[in-house]
């Protein structure tokens, strides 16, 4: 295995090619871990929107790859409880890499949902 650093700065995993006579062939790259998926989607999120992040709140695998719903900061206010919050929805491919991503709330910290 070799770790790859891609070109929008997130990572992936490669195999070795088993043979040498298939360098020339496209790489496979190795589906990325729950956990990878997580902390890329959250890096993802705070490249695009510049907002601080509170934390990933949900993550699901799909047969095409995740979808990853991360909490954002997106206007801080004194006293913080009172800071607007954002939930967006971050979608990635199996590798890894970005294929969308929209908000899908926002909400006043404290008056999330409840149950």
């Amino acid at each position: 295995m070799v770790d790859l650093i891609r070109g929008d700065g997130g990572r992936a995993r490669r195999s070795e090619p088993v043979d040498d006579r298939y360098d020339d062939e496209e790489e496979y790259l190795e589906p990325i871990s729950a956990v990878e998926a997580a902390r890329e989607g959250m890096r993802q999120i705070v490249e695009l929107t510049g907002r601080d992040p509170v934390g990933t709140t949900s993550l699901k695998s799909s047969r095409d790859g995740w979808l990853i719903g991360v909490e954002v900061i997106e206007d801080r206010r004194i006293p913080s409880s009172t800071d607007l919050l954002g939930l967006y929805e971050v979608e990635l491919d199996l590798e890894g890499g970005l294929l969308g991503y929209r908000r899908v709330r926002r909400y006043q910290r404290g008056k999330g949902e409840v149950g």
